[in-house]
């Protein structure tokens, strides 16, 4: 006889209807749906997939152990041509060297603080030496970074041809030594014997290059020559680095080779710009080996004094002066060290504002 009511949950067969287990529900007879989200089952995957992996502690150290021997050459170097020279500078411009009595006793060296410094600081012809490098970095450093960036472009466009041979006779000057280049510029420069001087009377452009006002130029005009090709490699690598579908891209939108250098081009090798600007501060302050060329063949404006760094070779080595020339150099690179700081924190800023 059959009873009648609700279905019980027995599987038995043929014994009422198979009860459907609720969502969440199943006390281990099935999975749960897929999806469901529960607790559970975040706990469940977080303990499948478990913590991830770090690597053995071995390993670790190995790694440590290699980058410090890589690093090691590098720190070793960076320590004895770097941070000694620039300690013992500091160290030799607290020292001066006294004689004794009437001048014809031995010279002692002695403990004199800051008085190289303020020695340094008070003299006139130090002091000039820092007005003549404002002038030259005023037009060397725009003459410089705008000419080297204007070839690379000039290279990296679509009209150039004759890249390879270009660039190897922009770069060739670089590869001169300094001292050699300065001397072939003096030569060039000498009247009666310059051939450039000769053209220049006879074409009624005729030019002192070793005048007042036109010694900084000549300077320039060395300077120029030099270094002009080794930052033009630098940008035009820096060009060559910029993904070719970006400029493509820039065509099919109808840019042209203006706008696409100075739009798109310009602000993706901004990091070598403001490195090539960073080096060319730098080295406009170290002038040094073309104006002692220039004095040395016969230049009167240019004297021994006539940059700072001419200033500490001239008490180094003519007045035997080694504090004086330490404390000179220790300023110098002082400068140098602030205004590289102001060009890092201006760029950096224009670039966080771009």
């Amino acid at each position: 006889m059959r009873t009648k009511g609700r279905p019980t949950g027995h599987t038995g067969a043929g014994v009422g209807t198979p009860r459907v287990p609720a969502p969440g529900e199943g006390g281990g007879r099935g999975p749960a749906p897929t999806g469901s989200g529960g607790p559970a089952d975040l706990r469940a995957g977080a303990a499948a997939s478990g913590p991830a992996r770090r690597a053995p502690r071995g390993a670790r150290s190995r790694t440590n152990a290699a980058a410090g021997v890589l690093l090691t050459p590098f720190f070793v170097l960076f320590t004895a041509v770097t941070v000694v020279p620039i300690g013992y500078a500091v160290w030799l411009s607290l020292f001066t060297e006294k004689q004794s009595g009437l001048g014809f006793g031995g010279a002692t060296t002695v403990f004199s603080g800051l008085d190289n410094y303020t020695a340094a600081l008070g003299d006139r012809a130090f002091r000039e030496g820092f007005w003549v490098l404002a002038g030259y970095c005023v037009v060397y450093i725009p003459l410089m970074v705008g000419g080297a960036l204007a070839l690379a472009l000039l290279l990296d466009s679509t009209l150039a041809r004759a890249r390879r041979f270009f660039q190897l006779a922009l770069f060739l000057p670089h590869a001169v030594p300094g001292i050699i280049a300065a001397l072939v510029w003096v030569y060039l420069y000498t009247p009666g014997l310059s051939p450039v001087v000769k053209a220049m009377n006879s074409g009624g452009l005729g030019f002192d290059f070793f005048s007042s006002s036109g010694t900084l130029p000549s300077v320039v005009n060395i300077a120029l020559w030099e270094w002009l090709g080794y930052n033009m490699v630098i940008f035009y690598a820096a060009l060559q680095a910029i993904d070719r579908s970006v400029l493509e891209a820039a065509t099919m939108d109808g840019a042209g080779e203006w706008r696409t250098a100075f739009g798109i081009k310009l602000p993706l090798i901004r990091a070598s710009l403001v490195m090539v600007s960073l080096f060319t501060v730098i080295g406009s302050l170290q002038l040094f080996t073309e104006p002692l060329i220039l004095n040395q063949g016969g230049s009167s404006t240019v004297t021994t004094t006539w940059t700072p760094n001419m200033y500490a070779y001239t008490a180094a080595f003519s007045r035997n002066d080694y504090g004086l020339a330490a404390a000179s150099a220790v300023l110098l690179a002082l400068a140098a060290a602030l205004l590289s700081f102001v060009v890092t924190r201006l760029t950096n800023r224009k670039g966080a504002k771009a």
